[in-house]
């Protein structure tokens, strides 16, 4: 049976609102329209999409995958018809999606939105928060956003600019600081939280401290960096952010900054794209302003160098 892909927009309201009347009042289409429209979904998929519980609507299995397949259907067809010509930034009524971690968002995601709301106030900008699977199919995900910030190093034959470098570093919680830089077998003994712990994804302090006879015990692995205060203040832990992230934690947070007897690693934090993206020139503009952005966060206070 082929299937209708008008029938996108209806199938994307019903997984989202869970509720045939909700899913009717977004559309501004009638019940009886979005519930034809649903049985043929169900005809197509062989499957109920939406069951009944209690007062309630539940996805099924399948329809839990087919959410988000369905959003990135319909944000690629959107992007497909937001295509022009040329770009006029003052007058462009478009979305931007990039790809960031918590603090890429706190620091570059907002001086960059300062940057367009200032030069394209009818440009929105979506961030999407950064994950290890969106990390491991980096190449497929970028088909579906407008650009991905990662460090250098992380992904090869992909379009990027570089906007800023930041450097690892360890904190610790301030009632378990030594006086003096902690010995290679003082920081092997420690349980470690590691942010994006994922052996495939190169993770570069991983690198530094392999190379000098330190297997961490990985005690916790976490998709953030700014919760790092709240893991690690009051335990003997030792966590690893990007310095940046360091100067967003609160002044309060019961954790030091400590010096090492070598360095982890720096990091080149970049905007990538897909290869798609080269010459049109909505994305050239946003390239330009997140080239722009970089600078500034670049400029507000230079990494230590070790």
């Amino acid at each position: 049976m082929g299937l209708d892909l008008n029938l996108l927009v209806p199938l994307d309201a019903l997984l989202q609102e869970r509720s045939v009347t909700r899913a009717a009042l977004r559309l501004g289409l009638s019940q009886p329209t979005v519930s034809a429209a649903l049985a043929r979904l169900r005809r197509h998929f062989g499957d109920e999409l939406l069951t009944r519980a209690g007062n309630t609507y539940e996805l099924t299995p399948l329809a839990e995958r087919l959410a988000e397949h369905t959003a990135q259907a319909l944000g690629s067809a959107d992007r497909v018809f937001q295509t022009r010509p040329d770009f006029d930034p003052a007058r462009a009524r478009r979305e931007f999606t990039l790809v960031v971690t918590d603090m890429h968002l706190a620091t570059f995601g907002r001086t960059l939105a300062d940057l367009v709301r200032d030069a394209a106030p009818g440009v929105r900008l979506r961030f999407q928060h950064n994950t290890p699977h969106i990390v491991r199919h980096a190449k497929e995900q970028l088909r579906t956003v407008d650009g991905m910030l990662l460090p250098q190093g992380l992904l090869a034959n992909v379009p990027g600019i570089d906007l800023y470098e930041d450097r690892w570093v360890c904190v610790v919680s301030s009632d378990t600081a030594m006086p003096a830089p902690p010995t290679l077998e003082q920081l092997a003994a420690r349980p470690w939280v590691l942010p994006y712990h994922e052996p495939a994804m190169g993770f570069s302090p991983l690198h530094g401290l392999h190379a000098r006879g330190i297997e961490p015990q990985v005690e916790l692995a976490v998709e953030n960096f700014l919760t790092m205060p709240y893991l690690v203040a009051g335990t003997d832990r030792v966590g690893v952010v990007p310095e940046r992230a360091t100067r967003l934690f609160p002044a309060d947070s019961g954790t030091v900054v400590v010096d090492l007897p070598f360095g982890l690693g720096h990091l080149l934090e970049s905007l990538w794209w897909h290869p798609v993206h080269d010459r049109d020139p909505a994305h050239i503009w946003l390239r330009r302003t997140a080239a722009e952005a970089g600078q500034l966060v670049a400029a507000e206070a230079p990494v230590q160098r070790y």
